[in-house]
């Protein structure tokens, strides 16, 4: 029951961090959705470093509920992400956003396994985590602000401030307009 923990953490915390992704983006557009981003991985991270140094059972479960919740947060944030990265190839950037996580998981395990100590593996996640946090700030989606510079193009403007003004395709194409 107790490792069934983390599995359930499914079932409402990846909506939630998409929800909240969605959230962020109608206040501060992609910058928001990026912010949200780092923000649960930050803790995901640490969560994995406490959870690595507790010896308490009970303090564990808790650490884990906290760490499987941004887990699935931080995966519904980033499928919040997808559909700007490239909106022609969507399905296949969601393809490689997928396999990508069964990558790492696949990579954790390996070093669960080959580590001398399980808390080194625990760390080397963590870590991990913490850095993938860190590049999050290096993310740059055309049309859109950056967590730290850059400005959103007029039309993605329009469409998370909802002001009001109507987007139009250029020419009236169903073309993908590179210039926004």
């Amino acid at each position: 029951a107790i490792a069934s923990i983390f599995g359930w953490m499914n079932l409402f915390a990846r909506g939630l961090g998409g929800f909240t992704s969605d959230l962020f983006n109608r206040n501060m557009g992609m910058r928001g959705r990026l912010i949200w981003q780092t923000v649960c991985l930050l803790i995901e991270g640490a969560m994995v470093l406490v959870f690595a140094n507790t010896t308490s059972l009970g303090l564990s479960i808790f650490i884990l509920v906290i760490f499987s919740s941004f887990v699935q947060a931080a995966e519904g944030s980033t499928y919040g992400i997808v559909p700007y990265v490239d909106p022609p190839s969507t399905g296949s950037i969601s393809g490689i956003v997928g396999a990508g996580g069964n990558t790492g998981a696949v990579c954790f395990g390996l070093g669960f396994r080959q580590l001398a100590k399980t808390k080194d593996a625990f760390n080397l996640m963590g870590f991990t985590i913490l850095g993938s946090a860190a590049l999050t700030f290096l993310i740059s989606i055309k049309g859109h602000r950056s967590i730290f510079g850059g400005e959103d193009s007029e039309a993605v403007k329009a469409a998370w401030q909802k002001s009001g003004q109507t987007i139009t395709k250029p020419n009236n194409k169903d073309e993908f307009d590179d210039n926004a």
